[in-house]
């Protein structure tokens, strides 16, 4: 099991900055995803703990020991990109052996880590095989197989799933968290699909413009965002941001608190419509959107419009007029510096 500690870490080229002073923990034998959309430093991040890049200031452990003076193949990590560059003449056996070879591992105990990756991973039976004749899940499971057979405590993954189908994706999911918490593997995962993030993480961490916006689990980051970023990146569909005007809803009489909160936070499936005869608040259908098991309405109130997460048999017409409503504790208030009031991001 390995830890890794990144303190002070930032990369520039030039007067372009792609990670600002980054400091992150990520525990042994934990499955640790880098969250965030294009550009926000997520690969960067990765690059550099991988040996790929060299960091402009701070420094990287991996076990307590400085590796940012160590070439790639000393730093006791594997790791499977994007792009799972196979060998295509040569065969799935040959493709995952490939690394062994390099280093010159004896023929017998090379044979035998190629068989228990081979049947860790489902591969026995098409290690004969080219790539050419492998489907995507197939080709993403060899690309894994190199990268453990190498026996590395420490799997750096560049969003290894990206090229897979919805339904391939899904099952890949499950079987990369199972196999990573019966490996004891410290995990290091970019993605910018937060229900990758969400599904597979012990710990997520948020990027945005090349800093730490939150650092959290998925649920407290669900439930506690940091920072009005952090709210809108998590869920689906995403929270609601409802500008306040001294204490009401922009552009209503409607009274939700807050205090000095410049936005209030409220997700679509906090919301309830309820009869009108209930305590709520009035609001008008303006839009909806039918997913079967989910009904996604958009609802005026005042200047402002919310996404109401309703049960999908449930019919609203367009147009109507409708009555909602929520507990006190589902809301998130953040003031005019887009931070939680109370709380600080990170």
């Amino acid at each position: 099991m390995s830890l890794i500690e990144l303190d002070g870490v930032a990369k520039s080229w030039g007067a372009t900055t792609a990670l600002r002073a980054l400091h992150l923990r990520i525990e042994p034998a934990t499955f640790c995803v880098l969250l965030g959309p294009s550009g926000c430093g997520k690969s960067t991040t990765l690059r550099i703990i991988a040996g790929l890049e060299t960091a402009t200031a701070g420094s990287v452990r991996i076990d307590g020991r400085e590796v940012g003076h160590l070439p790639p193949a000393e730093r006791g990590i594997a790791m499977v990109f994007q792009n799972y560059a196979l060998f295509p003449h040569l065969t799935v056996a040959q493709n995952i052996g490939f690394g062994l070879s390099v280093r010159k591992v004896a023929a017998a105990e090379s044979a035998k880590r190629l068989a228990e990756t081979a049947e860790l991973l489902g591969l026995t039976a098409l290690l004969d095989r080219r790539p050419a004749q492998l489907s995507g899940g197939q080709q993403q499971r060899v690309a894994l197989g190199r990268a453990l057979v190498a026996q590395a405590k420490v799997c750096l993954m560049d969003e290894p799933l990206s090229n897979l189908d919805a339904q391939l994706r899904q099952e890949m999911r499950s079987e990369l968290r199972e196999l990573q918490q019966r490996l004891g593997l410290t995990v290091v995962y970019v993605t910018h699909d937060q229900a990758e993030a969400m599904s597979m993480a012990d710990q997520v961490v948020l990027l945005h413009q090349g800093s730490v916006e939150q650092c959290a689990t998925p649920r407290e980051m669900y439930a506690r965002p940091a920072s009005r970023f952090a709210a809108r990146f998590i869920g689906t569909p995403a929270m609601n941001l409802i500008a306040l005007e001294h204490g009401r809803i922009a552009g209503s009489d409607v009274g939700v608190g807050g205090g000095s909160a410049r936005c209030m936070g409220l997700r679509p499936e906090a919301i309830a419509v309820v009869d009108a005869a209930q305590r709520g608040i009035d609001a008008q259908v303006v839009g909806q959107e039918y997913l079967g098991a989910d009904l996604v309405l958009r609802c005026q109130v005042g200047s402002e419009v919310l996404t109401v997460r309703a049960p999908g048999p449930q019919q609203v017409p367009t147009g109507a007029q409708v009555r909602l409503a929520w507990q006190d504790h589902d809301t998130h208030f953040f003031g005019a510096d887009g931070l939680r009031l109370g709380t600080r991001a990170g």
